[in-house]
């Protein structure tokens, strides 16, 4: 009887793992395709490097979410950031000629200058994170539609002589290619760097143990010494400088800078973090647990895709689902 319940009590907790319980609804994900395979498209590798092409952009933005989710917080701002930061390193490199030695400093210092305000706002001056976010989500749309005029900035230019194609930047090609025979695309490698970098940081340094301490009990925190307010800061600024990351990469795959683009791409990010199992509470998660979320996201979208189900329904489709696992999360807890 002891040795049954022992075992009992193992699975139990092996159940109640965000890890597992993450990958369980990965392989659901994966049988829903192998079942539903669009006449056999699922198993086809194209498939499969496409989703993770497609994928990729929304995972960087969620490697910011991430830490910012850890520590209690939200980021409503990253998917407008991604908007201006295509606007600015379109100009930048299409119209203005800049290298990307110079272009792509400036960009993510504007990621993170973006992200630096709004965790000010938040720690400094103790404006509630949606709000703050909020404010910043419309305030770098404006300045992209300003800077941009409200046209995509592409290779056409309107001239007195008519339209004139400038040459698009070779950076941009490399980040649109495919590399080892065309089997990965190169901005898929951008975002695994990106889960990398922040995983190390959460797992090996010291901001990424302060970042678990304020979302576990800010309070108890700040009694021990963990600089709240600073650390706030740095969460927010690191999830700008993602999103930076992203705005270049939507910019090389569009291959143009659009004003409107990163709309609601801050719904799929949370949608990666929550499923993979971060706590929305805070003080728990990993980028382990991100990058099952971006998976099991991706593959949704590209199985609802293949069998021809509209926007309309992956979107309601991707809303329920944050609902049931925040619902989940808390039953859990």
């Amino acid at each position: 009887m002891n040795l049954a319940t022992t075992r009992f009590e193992s699975a139990r907790r092996v159940l109640a793992q965000p890890l597992f319980r993450a990958l369980l609804a990965l392989v659901i994900i994966l049988c829903l395709g192998a079942l539903f395979n669009a006449e056999g498209s699922f198993f086809r590798w194209e498939t499969h490097r496409d989703m993770l092409r497609h994928i990729s952009r929304y995972g960087i933005l969620a490697c910011g979410m991430t830490l910012v989710i850890i520590t209690g917080g939200i980021d409503l701002a990253v998917g407008s950031v991604l908007g201006l930061v295509s606007v600015l390193s379109a100009l930048l490199m299409i119209h203005w000629g800049w290298t990307p030695l110079a272009a792509v400093p400036a960009c993510l210092m504007v990621g993170l200058c973006c992200g630096t305000t709004s965790g000010a706002l938040i720690a400094r001056f103790r404006v509630q994170p949606f709000i703050a976010t909020m404010a910043m989500m419309v305030f770098a749309r404006g300045v992209a539609k300003y800077i941009s005029g409200g046209r995509k900035i592409s290779q056409g230019v309107q001239t007195e002589d008519g339209f004139v194609y400038l040459d698009f930047p070779r950076f941009f090609d490399l980040l649109n290619a495919r590399i080892l025979g065309e089997n990965i695309a190169v901005v898929t490698l951008v975002f695994l760097a990106c889960a990398l970098a922040a995983g190390l940081l959460l797992a090996r340094f010291r901001p990424g143990r302060y970042f678990y301490a304020i979302g576990g009990n800010e309070e108890a925190a700040r009694l021990s010494g963990v600089p709240v307010a600073r650390t706030k800061t740095l969460a927010y600024a690191l999830s700008g400088m993602f999103a930076a990351v992203a705005g270049i990469c939507q910019a090389a795959q569009e291959t143009q800078g659009d004003p409107e683009a990163g709309g609601s791409y801050e719904l799929t990010a949370i949608a990666i973090v929550v499923i993979g199992g971060t706590n929305l509470m805070g003080g728990r998660g990993s980028m382990a647990l991100t990058l099952v979320g971006a998976l099991t996201i991706g593959y949704l979208e590209k199985i609802l895709s293949l069998n021809a189900v509209g926007e309309a329904g992956r979107l309601m489709l991707t809303g329920f689902i944050i609902v049931a696992a925040v619902l989940f999360q808390r039953g859990k807890n």
